[in-house]
This record gives structure tokens, sequence and C-alpha cells, in this order.
């Protein structure tokens, strides 16, 4: 082979193999690391796919073997990623109109710990005067920070911790019987309370931010999966409005995020609408979405956007919704929960350091 195949032999190889390690059913984090960037590796094995068509001979099976595998690797990165595409059909529809006594807005920043740039979020909060604030890996210079939006709010709740999983939560409503639950992990901490709506209604929140897998936090995806299903199981959409968001650190075309909402019957609002990748903010090519919102069918989508970089290595994402509940008849769900499934979710939430 000449030097130009062996290139595209050897990169070829190196996609090809992290695509199939994704399949696997491991919760190691050397499998599960490859779930995140399948943007990038769909991109990678394009471009391989390409290359080799014209630059092979094809005087060796070998070639043949590995233009299959690069089509074959092409097609399960395109199916897991294609519903985060425009090509998609939207899961929660726009809103058309609507009152502001219909709306709820939402604002999520993982802040960086070690972030010390505070006016640029500080900024994004003033000027666009989100119903609910989320800082992440917040600490007790951020809950000084945060001070100066306070008097805005009628509600918070702070944890400053210096773990890097610190939670500030701030509401413009009263928020009811706010908890700090630990669910999986004793200093990883969650949010849950009730929110009155504008117009009287009320809705449940959870605010999470549970550990990647990485050989720096946690070994295995286990605790994360565990937290994100335990959640989902307590939900019930057919009595509650109800909206779960956060860094999940997690990518919304993952199996555990799947699974979570076909658990929950939450909606997605960036399913046909496009990625929003909100990690990593310093890195061009190396971004997915790990910041989600999701929420029941009663919402309608009035506006999501990925705000600018303030400092830290995830993008602010800010959301405003419309509470609707006639939108709930026609709103895509996730699909019914089958029995391996269920058998899977089980697994997850047994083998969790709980």
């Amino acid at each position: 082979m000449t030097t130009f195949e062996i290139i595209i032999f050897v990169f070829s190889c190196v996609f090809i193999v992290a695509t199939f390690a994704s399949m696997v059913r491991r919760s190691h984090w050397w499998y599960r690391v490859f779930d995140f960037p399948r943007l990038q590796i769909w991109i990678s094995l394009l471009l391989l796919l390409i290359a080799g068509v014209f630059v092979f001979t094809f005087r060796s099976a070998v070639q043949f073997y590995i233009i299959g595998f690069l089509l074959v690797s092409l097609g399960y990165q395109t199916y897991r990623i294609f519903p985060y595409t425009i090509f998609y059909k939207k899961q929660v529809h726009r809103a058309k109109s609507w009152k502001e006594d219909e709306t709820l807005s939402i604002l999520i920043s993982n802040v960086k710990k070690e972030n010390r740039s505070s006016k640029k979020l500080i900024a994004y909060v003033k000027s666009l005067k989100p119903d609910i604030f989320l800082a992440l890996e917040s600490d007790m210079w951020w809950q000084h920070q945060f001070e100066t939006i306070e008097a805005d709010f009628v509600s918070t709740v702070k944890i400053p911790l210096e773990n890097k999983y610190g939670m500030h939560l701030y509401s413009r409503k009263k928020l009811i019987d706010p908890k700090v639950k630990y669910l999986v992990v004793e200093d990883i901490p969650s949010i849950e309370a009730e929110i009155n709506l504008k117009n009287g209604s009320r809705a449940r929140i959870f605010c999470l931010h549970p550990k990647p897998p990485s050989p720096t936090e946690s070994k295995t995806s286990i605790n994360r999966d565990a937290e994100l299903l335990l959640v989902a199981d307590k939900l019930d959409v057919k009595k509650e409005s109800i909206l779960v968001f956060g860094d999940l650190n997690d990518v919304a075309w993952s199996r555990t995020t799947t699974l979570f909402l076909k658990v929950s019957r939450l909606l997605d609002p960036r399913k046909g609408r496009g990625f929003f990748s909100t990690f990593h903010a310093g890195y061009l090519f190396l971004r997915w979405p790990l910041d989600h919102i999701f929420h029941t069918d009663d919402f309608k989508l009035v506006v999501m956007k990925r705000l600018g970089n303030v400092g830290s290595d995830h993008f602010p994402v800010y959301s405003k919704l419309q509470y609707k509940p006639g939108a709930a008849a026609h709103q895509e769900k996730s699909g019914p929960v089958d029995e391996a499934e269920k058998e899977r979710k089980e697994e997850k939430i047994n083998h969790a350091d709980i």
C-alpha cells in the first residue's frame, strides 16, 4: 500500500473501533467516552470514506472490508445523532403566539468553579431576566458574586461546594417545599421543588448535576445513569407538569438519556432543531450537548438558544417555554419502555453506590 493508503487505513481503524466501542453496553468510562463526540466521529468517518474511495486501489480485500466497515459505522453514527438535526421531526412544537403569563424562562450555566469572571454571566441574568436561574459548579466565591442579582429573585437554594458540584438556584416565583437531595453519591446534590407558574398552575422542577464517566471523575457511568433513572422513575407526567434541567454530563443521544426520556415520558425541545452544544466552550471542534432542559408535553417552545462564552468551559443555555396544556394531545412522546429496558433501568439503579 502507498503512504496515503496506510494513513487512511490506520485512521479508519481508529474511528471504526471508536464506533463499535460505543455500541458496547458497558459502563466503564473507556467505552462511554465514545458516546460524546459522535458528530466529530461522523465527520471523520465521512472524510475517510470519501478519501478511501478515491485513494484505495482495491487490489486487496482488506480495503473492501475497510470501506464496508466505514459505511456501517457512518450509518450507526447517523442513526444516533439524526434526531438532533434540522431534518428530523420537531418533538416540541413552536409556540406561535403566547402571553407572558403563560411562559416560564430558564437559564442554566455551569460556571466552572475555577472561573473568576462573573460579569458576562451576571449581565445575561440581568438582561434576559429568567424566571429560573441555575448555576452549577458554584462555590462560596460565586455565591458572593450572585449577591448582586439576588434581590431580583423571590426564592433561592444555595449549595456552595468546593468539589465542583455546588448549585445555586434562583427563582422569581416562590419555590414550594424545596429539598436538597443526595440521590446516589453523598457529596453530589440535586434540588427538587415545586413552583407556581405565572398563570397560577404549578410545576415540579428537578435540578441535576451527576458525575461524568471519566478517569478523573468516575471510572464508570453507573452512578450518573442511576441518578437520572431514579428521577425518571419517580415522575408522574399524567398528574404533574415537570421540568428536569441541569448539566447532566451525558449527551442527548446516549442510551442513558434516551432511556431516561422513555421512562420519564419527558420531551426534548432540541429534537429536530439542533445540538445546542454547550461543552467545550474553548474548543470549536470538540463540542457536544451536556446541559439539558427536559419537560412534560404541556409546554411548547418559545425560544431556546446557546449564549456566548462567560469564561467557563460550558456555554450557558436559555429556554423560554409556554405552558399550554392543550399541546399534550399533539406533541410526540417517546416510545414505551420494553421489558429489556426495564431490566436495564433496574440493573443500573441496583448497581449504584446508593
